[in-house]
C-alpha cells in the first residue's frame, strides 16, 4: 500500500502538472486572441487603371432624301443616288464588303392624314441609307471631309438626326485587360503600403480583392473615335505591427 507521503508527492506532482498546464493553456489563448485581433485589422483600397486607345471599328451611315409624288421615279432617282455614293466611297478605298445599303423607306403624307383633303407639298417621302462598317478608321475619317463631293452632285446628306452619326467602336479590350488588371493591382498596393507606413503597421497578405467592371467611353464629344478605358480594383489586405 502506498504510504501517506507517497500519496501526498503524488497530489503535489499532479496539482503542479494542472498549475502548468493551466498557465500554458493561458498563454496560448492570450497568444491566439493577440494574433486574430491582429489579423482582423485591415486597409481597403482602390487601385486605378485607364487608358486612351482608337476606336478599330467605324460605322458610318449615309443617309439622304427624295420627295414626290411618283413612286417609281422617287425609286429610280434613289437608286441613281445610291450608285453615286457607293462609287465615291469606291474611289477613295472602300470595298463591297465595306458597304452595305438598307432597304428605303417611303414615308406617303396622305396616308398618314386619316383625313380627307390633299397633303401639302410633296406626297411621298423617301429615306435611303448606305452603311459603311470598316476597320479603316483613318480612312472613314478622311473620306468624311470629302462629302461636299456629293452635295456638289445633289445629294443633301443628312448629318443631325440620331441615326446618321457615325460610330466607333473598340473591340480589342481582351488585348489590353491583363496589364490593365496588373496596373490597377499595383496602384492598390501604393495606396496600401503609404497607409500602412503612415500608421505605423507593416503590409500583410491580400484578405480579398475584387475587379471592378471596365468601362469604355468617348474621349470626348468632338473626338469619339478616341476611347478612354477605365477600371477600378479594390484589395483588402492585412495589417500587422
Amino acid at each position: 500500500m502506498m504510504s501517506q507521503e507517497s500519496r501526498l508527492k503524488e497530489s503535489f506532482v499532479i496539482g503542479l502538472s494542472i498549475f502548468l498546464g493551466l498557465i500554458g493553456l493561458g498563454v496560448f489563448i492570450s497568444h491566439g486572441i493577440v494574433k486574430a485581433k491582429s489579423r482582423d485589422r485591415t486597409v481597403v483600397v482602390k487601385g486605378l487603371s485607364e487608358r486612351e486607345v482608337k476606336a478599330n471599328i467605324a460605322i458610318w451611315p449615309i443617309k439622304f432624301t427624295e420627295t414626290g409624288n411618283d413612286l417609281a421615279d422617287i425609286y429610280d432617282r434613289v437608286q441613281q443616288k445610291n450608285k453615286i455614293i457607293i462609287d465615291f466611297l469606291k474611289k477613295n478605298g472602300f470595298t463591297d464588303s465595306e458597304i452595305s445599303i438598307s432597304p428605303p423607306s417611303i414615308f406617303d403624307r396622305e396616308a398618314e392624314r386619316f383625313s380627307s383633303g390633299q397633303a401639302k407639298g410633296y406626297r411621298y417621302i423617301a429615306t435611303s441609307i448606305v452603311n459603311v462598317y470598316s476597320t479603316k478608321v483613318d480612312l472613314v475619317l478622311k473620306t468624311m471631309k470629302k462629302t461636299v463631293q456629293l452635295i456638289k452632285k445633289g445629294i443633301a446628306i443628312q448629318g443631325q438626326s440620331y441615326d446618321t452619326q457615325p460610330e466607333f467602336l473598340f473591340t480589342e479590350l481582351n488585348k489590353i485587360k491583363p496589364e490593365m488588371i496588373e496596373e490597377a493591382t499595383k496602384n492598390a498596393r501604393k495606396a496600401a503600403l503609404k497607409f500602412a507606413r503612415d500608421s505605423n503597421s507593416k503590409l500583410g497578405k491580400i484578405k480579398k480583392a475584387r475587379q471592378g467592371l471596365f468601362t469604355i467611353t468617348n474621349r470626348d464629344k468632338n473626338t469619339p473615335y478616341i476611347k478612354k478605358i477605365r477600371v477600378v480594383t479594390t484589395i483588402e489586405y492585412y495589417l500587422t505591427d
